[in-house]
């Protein structure tokens, strides 16, 4: 599913990236984890093409498609049809209700109104969410703005879901129950996860967890 060989990334003359390779398969869930620094959302963006590597020798692959080879015109609809986010703060549009956030990725595609809003309640009801239709966010707890981010970032049906600290601003009951539904929403949907987390016990139910420390991959744990 996923391929990152001789991954680089300088800001000025920081090295934060040190020549990461990566593999993960089609419908695991991996986690990482790793201090303050150590680089873990700069790889997150650069494999989920929100950043690009700073050096021309390395590659990202993603479903057989080499990301960082593409231009960005194509890159945008490649993330739009392929790739998921949630975010930490759930980056919802306070203007716009419940609704409407979770359809802009499909309005963006191209698809229909009628069917890009059935398709939105029909994620809303699974998250048990079929009450907040038409509320905006404010009007929503923290554990519900954050499960229509979820929503959000599953309307275009994508392969991969890339996750950073999404559970860092919820309480523990929450928190527990965002976990759970990742592996749910695999189960169900058969999306690859990738998560960014402080959070042991998220980082623990994963397939894998990964370990980093100054801008590299250090060890690898198998649930």
């Amino acid at each position: 599913m996923i391929k990152a060989t001789n991954i680089h990334k300088y800001y000025n003359d920081l090295h934060v990236l040190k020549g990461v390779n990566l593999e993960i398969a089609s419908g695991e869930i991996v986690s990482i984890v790793g201090p303050s620094g150590a680089g873990k959302t700069t790889l997150l963006q650069i494999l989920g093409t929100l950043d690009h590597p700073s050096k021309a020798s390395g590659q990202i692959a993603i479903k057989n498609t080499i990301t960082n080879a593409l231009s960005d015109k194509d890159l945008a609809k490649f993330r739009n049809e392929n790739i998921g986010f949630i975010f930490q703060f759930h980056q919802l549009l306070p203007e716009f209700t419940a609704l409407e956030n979770i359809c802009i990725p499909a309005f963006i595609k191209g698809i229909p109104k009628p069917d890009a809003e059935a398709k939105a309640k029909e994620l809303l009801d699974y998250l048990g969410l079929s009450h907040r239709y038409e509320h905006k966010p404010n009007e929503l707890s923290g554990g519900e703005q954050q499960r229509v981010a979820v929503a959000r970032a599953l309307i275009n049906e994508p392969s991969v879901i890339f996750a950073d600290e999404p559970s860092g601003n919820l309480d523990t009951e929450s928190a527990e129950h965002l976990h759970k539904l990742f592996f749910e929403l695999r189960d169900k949907f058969k999306q690859t996860f990738i998560i960014v987390t402080h959070n042991e016990e998220l980082a623990d139910m994963a397939d894998r967890k990964l370990e980093m420390v100054d801008g590299l991959i250090v060890g690898a744990k198998t649930s």
